[in-house]
């Protein structure tokens, strides 16, 4: 993608669909390698996500054993124009179980709190909740047909948007 400000303008839409959102979809592995989806809710931090699991949750068990995951987050289905395509992005992510009480637990815990509420302080207080920081490898912005983007870069709103220009085919009759 070659104009900057549109560029600009793609990567606050990214984060504006994030912040209006509050859980994500997470599709994990299992130790087996047998795949899982789940959903959690979701804090936002630099450049990465915050989710607090419980340890008897399949997707921290799965977490643990397989730290790559897939992230969805998308637009309510109520409120799209188009149910078949609706706004969304995906992360390729790196899941990091961060230690209780460490500076980045704490900075987990208030993206947490101050998106959730007091609620999920109390579960942080529990010790079989575990917060796990969700860091993006690459992902993939989908505002309707014909409107997709690779987010190249380790960020949530891409360092760079490359627009993916080969678009759907029609099937040969036969």
């Amino acid at each position: 993608m070659k104009n900057k400000s549109m560029e600009v303008r793609l990567n606050d839409e990214v984060l504006d669909l994030i912040g209006g959102r509050k859980s994500l979809q997470l599709a994990t592995l299992s130790p087996e390698g047998h795949p899982y989806a789940s959903y959690a809710p979701f804090a936002i931090g630099e450049e990465c996500l915050y989710v607090l699991l419980s340890d008897i949750a399949l997707h921290a068990v799965n977490l643990r054993h397989h730290p790559q995951a897939s992230v969805l987050i998308i637009e309510d289905e109520d409120s799209a124009t188009e149910l078949f395509a609706r706004k969304r992005v995906n992360y390729s992510v790196k899941a990091e179980l961060l230690e209780y009480q460490s500076e980045a637990w704490l900075q987990g815990m208030e993206s947490l709190a101050g998106r959730h509420g007091e609620r999920s302080r109390n579960l942080g207080e529990h010790s079989d909740f575990k917060m796990f920081r969700l860091k993006p490898e690459r992902g993939r912005y989908v505002k309707g047909f014909g409107r997709a983007y690779d987010l190249e870069g380790e960020t949530l709103a891409g360092e760079s948007l490359v627009h993916l220009r080969d678009g759907h085919q029609q099937r040969a009759v036969v």
